[in-house]
């Protein structure tokens, strides 16, 4: 079973035609080496490039240890590059652990008919180094674990069988390759605890194993709720009678964004076009690795659908916040009171917005005019979106909201610009 990973291959391709230096960021395990290794060595060779101009190398191999030492790095790719005025293409794996990577990078681009391509699994070389130290220099390109159009596309089957497996699993590609529920779930609670959870100890040099796993625990136990550090705190001294200061939650959770485990979505006020409050939602990167930490319990596919949609929505290039939507109606007491409800997703790319509302079941009018609702009090043009978990085909309704069922959406990436 292979997986062509063709979204990540074009971008690769496409940022041949730049002189920056492109860097593949994701979490670990997510296929960034093989992508790079692999599909696109293979790519360089169909098209003629001499196995001679492609120098890999990855840094987390015990065996590149000492090439960790910028100098040395330099020194053994300056030894293996030809000149013949043919490009060559230096790729290098986990370049975070190259001391004074950024300083190796910067060589790199004085280097002529060189195409630089690494990877990591930190985003705080790219938040930090690239954009204050590359100037314009540093290339993104972000890989995400299978989506759902690449995990069916591999695996095939039942639509619906294939999709309840990838919410409980999730999308890494080595998962996905697995035969039994059985080896999915221990694979997944092993790189849990011996990769993601033992990098960000490492990394950070953290003493509080037990406070991140707490932290962990209560991002994936609360995943599409709107949380915040002060309500985790008490969360902890409630429930659990543990103190965590709310400084040490901040930090935490920035940690576990910076591995790319958790995503945060801001809440943003429609109508007066501005974010509100200290509250955001947290998405995981992979469903299968939320599920992991809490041992595969309490999964919930409402949820799950709802972390899947946005994690496509952002593969697909958008920014998603959350939105809130006021709202004047009449109580039980026959009061008008205005409250505020939420659309699940208001999503930006370039002069683009789109609201949308997940829901994972509609079985009758009631339960659709409730989910309809946050979008028919939103005054402006923009279109608005119900994405329900069944095959339901793209229709516009009475009301001028786009329905499209959880399947065509995710099996057709442009469905949205049609």
């Amino acid at each position: 079973m292979e997986f062509n990973r063709d979204l990540y291959l074009k971008k690769l391709i496409s940022a041949s035609k730049n002189d920056m230096i492109k860097i593949v960021t994701g979490i670990r395990r997510c296929g960034k080496s093989y992508l790079l290794f692999e599909i696109f060595r293979n790519y360089l060779l169909s098209q003629g490039v001499k196995e001679d101009h492609i120098i890999g190398l990855a840094m987390d191999d015990i065996s590149n240890k000492s090439l960790r030492d910028p100098d040395k790095l330099l020194e053994y790719i300056d030894s293996h590059l030809i000149h013949d005025g043919q490009t060559s293409y230096v790729i290098l794996d986990e370049v975070q652990m190259v001391d004074d990577f950024v300083g190796v990078l910067l060589s790199m681009t004085h280097k002529r008919d060189v195409q630089t391509y690494v990877s990591g699994s930190n985003s705080k070389f790219l938040s930090k180094d690239v954009v204050t130290e590359f100037r314009g220099r540093g290339w993104e390109i972000r890989v995400r674990p299978l989506s759902f159009a690449e995990y069916y596309e591999g695996v095939g089957g039942e639509k619906a069988e294939a999709l309840n497996d990838y919410y409980t699993f999730g999308g890494l590609p080595a998962v996905a390759k697995m035969e039994t529920p059985e080896e999915k779930e221990a694979y997944l609670k092993d790189v849990y605890r011996t990769i993601y959870l033992k990098d960000i100890i490492e990394r950070n040099h953290l003493q509080n194993e037990e406070g991140l796993e707490e932290i962990f625990r209560v991002l994936a136990s609360s995943m599409g709720t709107a949380v915040n550090p002060t309500k985790i705190a008490n969360t902890f001294k409630s429930a659990a009678q543990i103190k965590i200061g709310v400084n040490t939650i901040t930090k935490y959770i920035e940690h576990l964004k910076d591995a790319f485990l958790v995503s945060e979505a801001l809440r943003y006020d429609i109508k007066g076009r501005r974010y509100i409050g200290a509250d955001s939602k947290y998405y995981f990167e992979d469903p299968g690795i939320r599920n992991a930490i809490l041992g595969f319990r309490q999964i919930e596919f409402s949820h799950m659908m709802e972390n899947v949609l946005y994690n496509e929505l952002c593969a697909r290039g958008y920014s998603v916040d959350v939105g809130l939507v006021e709202i004047w109606e009449r109580n039980k007491e026959g009061k008008t009171v205005r409250i505020k409800v939420e659309v699940d997703y208001v999503v930006n790319r370039g002069s683009q917005r789109i609201y949308i509302q997940s829901a994972y079941m509609l079985p009758d009018k009631e339960k659709s005019d409730q989910e309809q609702r946050p979008l028919t009090h939103i005054s402006d043009n923009f279109r608005k979106v119900i994405i329900s978990g069944d095959y339901t085909r793209g229709f516009y309704n009475d009301e001028g909201v786009y329905r499209i069922g959880v399947f065509n959406f995710l099996l057709d990436r442009d469905c949205l610009n049609n």
